[in-house]
């Protein structure tokens, strides 16, 4: 849309009397025109003067400078600190005059981009508008042109310590710079300046408050437009209630929630949110000021503590009511692996969600739980959102797909441009989770699972001198298989299937009820890939498969659905696809995709995967040291 005259008169009054108002006292000598007349323009530049400009420029200037020239020939305060903009009679080229066209973009090679040839060139080329400023160079590039003829303007400064920064138009730098001016004076209020109140400012704020309904009824994409306008002049509430919105569709970048870590009332939901990202990022340093910004001494300390049990995975969010009992359920699920119906119960009870006070805006603490936090994916967190709550009237939008799928088929599944992962598992009837250490574990391991550990996390709980060297053990993740089954599950395993050495750690798991074994290592390199399949019963193998390069053999009485053909496994994986669904189907098992690469299980180490050698056996055993020349 072309900018009229009038649309530029419009903002440029509201600008120029909401900045005579906001004075008190702090006005210099260049500002007292510009305060006796409410005007920080100029007068209105003749055509004959706009088009002596163009001639000496030798182009066409572009349509919203021209335009803004129609109204005033130059400006004072555009933003905070560019104090004089330039009229027709002070632009002129800056042909790099501030030699910066070797540092940003830097030297053009073979990955540079569309942008990065248009800022080399826009030095050379552009027009400059700052005249006086805080070391702030305004330019206006006739090289980088929409459809609409309008110029890019580039804005750079040294204290800015980043590329300079782009915007569409000289309108669209107009609008940025009066929502500047806004930002800091709103700022100056805060610290305990004057109160900056105006038309716009009582505007903006009745907008928030209308966004806050718009949010709790589910009405977040229009609630978070509005209040991302807010933000962007300053307004104090807006931050607080936009970065709830923003982290539960997964942001964390610049999520601070200001003006809420200084209030007791929302602490305890929002501290746990900021300690965890900072641990995310920076697992081993301590909290600095700027991570909880406004927070009081009581506060403090209470984030430390929540540090110390989100770096030992034992931080718990909790909510009051039925919604906070919806969350006890949930994570009980989801640490046995469940995360689909956690994320059900979760949902189930969102209506009966409460906020803590007027600045709460959904229950965002979840993203903190070390087992919950993973279950809220940016598809589930827009679910959050859009689901009416705090007594909200509004529209119950559909249900997100679950993320785990059915059965065991999944493991065998190829991912374009990687490999198929090795893994091995051994499922249990009849056995909870919480059981299998008496069952399978290693010995001298402890009696009870390990904590909840993400699986990048998992080698932290190393084997101890209890565990012999030869002993292929496996730190399995732990959680439940369907009804009535459990798991203990371990991923990319390294140690090479060997039948003569092997021994189902499910043989000794199975003592009065069944087992299934798997073990699977796909082809890698010029290493043939190997499957085994086993069932057990009361202490005793029932029937196995193992598949290896060329070859099957099958022992006892394996039903059809389970046999591989007699030449082994195929290189794509589609037998052993074929056999795990059929699996699934015969035992009505299934492992949680989702929780095991992406979530937080319980884990134990489990017994030898293989036998001790025997007389005349020898082994080697390598260990890697660091080494510090």
């Amino acid at each position: 849309m072309t900018d009229t005259s009038e649309d530029w008169r419009s903002l440029l009054v509201r600008w120029s009397r909401e900045w005579a108002d906001a004075q008190h006292g702090d006005a210099t000598e260049r500002d007292e025109e510009p305060l006796r007349t409410g005007w920080l323009g100029f007068s209105p530049a003749p055509e004959e003067r706009i088009r002596e400009l163009e001639e000496r420029l030798g182009h066409r200037l572009p349509p919203s400078y021209r335009t803004f020239l129609a109204v005033s020939d130059g400006w004072r305060h555009a933003g905070g600190f560019v104090w004089a903009l330039a009229g027709t009679g002070q632009a002129r080229w800056h042909e790099d005059a501030a030699g910066l066209s070797e540092y940003f973009p830097g030297e053009l090679d073979d990955n540079s981009t569309p942008e990065d040839e248009l800022l080399a060139g826009m030095w050379g080329r552009a027009l400059q508008l700052d005249v006086e400023s805080d070391a702030l160079y305004v330019l206006l590039d006739p090289g980088d042109v929409d459809e609409a003829g309008e110029w890019a303007v580039y804005t750079w400064a040294p204290w800015h310590a980043d590329v300079p920064r782009r915007y569409g138009s000289f309108r669209t730098f107009m609008d940025a710079m009066y929502r500047e001016f806004h930002q800091l004076r709103a700022g100056d209020s805060e610290q305990g300046g004057p109160v900056f109140d105006n038309t716009t400012t009582r505007a903006l704020d009745a907008s928030v408050a209308a966004a806050r309904l718009d949010a709790l009824g589910g009405r977040y994409e229009r609630a978070a437009a509005a209040l991302a306008e807010a933000v962007a002049f300053g307004r104090p509430r807006a931050r607080g209630l936009h970065d709830q919105i923003r982290r539960l569709l997964g942001e964390t970048y610049l999520v601070s929630f200001r003006g809420l870590t200084a209030d007791p009332v929302y602490a305890a939901e929002i501290v746990p949110v900021l300690v965890a990202e900072h641990v995310r990022m920076r697992p081993d340093s301590a909290l600095a000021a700027h991570n909880l910004p406004g927070a009081s001494d009581a506060v403090r300390a209470a984030a430390d503590e929540v540090l110390r049990q989100i770096r030992e995975g034992t931080y718990r969010y909790t909510a009051e009511g039925p919604f906070g009992r919806a969350v006890e359920e949930a994570r009980e699920l989801a640490r046995w692996g469940d995360t689909d119906a956690a994320w059900h119960t979760l949902r189930a009870a969102l209506p009966g969600w409460r906020p803590l006070s007027a600045e709460h805006l959904a229950p965002v603490g979840l993203c903190a739980d070390p087992l919950l936090g993973p279950l809220i994916t940016p598809d589930r967190g827009r679910e959050l959102l859009a689901t009416p709550r705090a007594g909200q009237p509004g529209d119950t939008p559909p249900p997100t797909a679950d993320l785990d799928p059915a059965g065991l088929a999944w493991l065998a599944e190829e991912t374009p441009g990687t490999s198929r992962a090795w893994y091995r598992f051994v499922l249990v009837e009849g056995v909870a989770p919480a059981d299998l250490p008496s069952r399978i574990a290693a010995a001298g391991e402890p009696t009870a699972l390990y904590a909840p550990t993400p699986p990048r996390n998992a080698l932290r709980f190393r084997a101890g001198d209890h565990v012999p060297p030869w002993a292929d053990t496996a730190l399995a993740a732990v959680g439940r298989a369907g009804s009535g089954w459990s798991f203990a599950f371990e991923a990319r395993s390294y140690g090479n299937f060997d039948e003569r050495r092997f021994v189902s750690p499910g043989l000794a798991a199975s003592r009065g009820t069944r087992t299934v074994t798997v073990w699977s290592c796909p082809p890698r390199d010029q290493r043939p890939g190997v499957f085994h399949l086993s069932v057990a019963e009361n202490g005793e193998e029932r029937y196995a498969v193992t598949a290896r390069d060329t070859t099957t053999e099958h022992r006892g009485p394996v039903p059809e659905s389970l046999r591989f053909p007699p030449d082994g496994p195929d290189e794509h994986g589609e037998h052993e696809r074929r056999v795990l669904a059929a699996l699934a189907t015969e035992f009505g098992v299934r492992l949680p995709r989702f929780a095991l690469t992406r979530g937080r299980l319980h884990s134990l180490r489990t017994r030898p995967w293989n036998r001790a050698p025997g007389p005349g056996e020898s082994y080697v055993t390598v260990r890697l040291v660091p080494h510090q020349p």
